[in-house]
């Protein structure tokens, strides 16, 4: 993600988009207590974004099967 003035509202879209695939579609099935967190990436001078959540373990394991 850029350099933005107001990171949560130019997130949005990227997010959305993730949640319409196979990947985000499973993970927003299974997953508890997701959330986004920002960081600053140097490389780019902009913005990394990681999505987080809890997983049981036998659903960590297929998600690990399904998309390593």
């Amino acid at each position: 993600m850029g350099d933005v003035d107001d990171l949560d509202i130019y997130v949005a879209q990227p997010i959305y988009e993730w949640q319409q695939t196979d990947k985000g579609k499973w993970v927003m099935d299974n997953a508890s207590d997701l959330k986004y967190y920002t960081s600053a990436d140097p490389t780019t001078f902009g913005h990394k974004i990681t999505i987080q959540g809890k997983l049981e373990d036998i659903k960590a394991t297929e998600y690990y099967l399904r998309w390593s």
